[in-house]
């Protein structure tokens, strides 16, 4: 199998290769349009600011490479975001694959600390992505930004409001935890989308 992950201005990226690299699968690190289109699985992890990330795929024309993929798709964290129709990060419009609005959490307490880091449960997941799965795993994020719920969302999780913590159209799945921070539950999140 052919795995390969997009190669933009993001960082954290070698942190998702590491994760496939454990588990046996040597992927591809690439910006290659023909690469992309050609692999059988695509990750598009990454932290970053939107704004930027969305200039750096445009001038390289990744964006509409990325849209028009047709094998199984996981964008993480940035990913997810980059992959709405619009972010509050830098005022962009992004990939749109998915028709929702990334906002900045508002806290609402002296407790409440942006960026939300931390360990926290997935409610409701549903979806061949979380197959094994109960409700209540714990995963790991890191992130100042939020995806509203919506008619997409495979998953949720609370912080200050609930939000999407996963994302799923078509072909394209997305979360805004790390898998691949998130020990045998993000392992087996990877796993599951490699068999996807």
């Amino acid at each position: 199998m052919k795995v390969a992950v997009v190669k933009y201005n993001a960082g954290n990226i070698y942190s998702v290769i590491h994760a496939l690299q454990r588990m046996g699968v040597e992927p591809v690190l690439t910006d290659n349009a023909e690469a992309l289109r050609k692999a059988d699985r695509v990750l598009f992890p990454g932290q970053g600011e939107a704004s930027t990330a969305m200039h750096y795929l445009r001038e390289r024309g990744l964006d509409e490479v990325i849209r028009r993929l047709t094998q199984p798709v996981l964008g993480i964290c940035i990913g997810q975001q980059l992959m709405c129709r619009h972010s509050e990060e830098g005022d962009v419009d992004c990939l749109g694959i998915f028709d929702a609005q990334v906002k900045r959490f508002c806290p609402e307490r002296h407790e409440d600390k942006v960026p939300h880091m931390g360990w926290n449960q997935l409610e409701t997941p549903t979806s061949l992505l979380f197959d094994g799965f109960h409700g209540g795993e714990y995963v790991y994020f890191v992130h100042s930004y939020y995806v509203p719920l919506c008619s997409e969302t495979i998953a949720s999780t609370q912080y200050i409001i609930p939000f999407s913590a996963a994302l799923h159209k078509d072909n394209f799945y997305a979360t805004q935890f790390h898998p691949e921070k998130s020990g045998g539950v993000g392992e087996l999140i990877l796993r599951n989308f490699l068999r996807l």
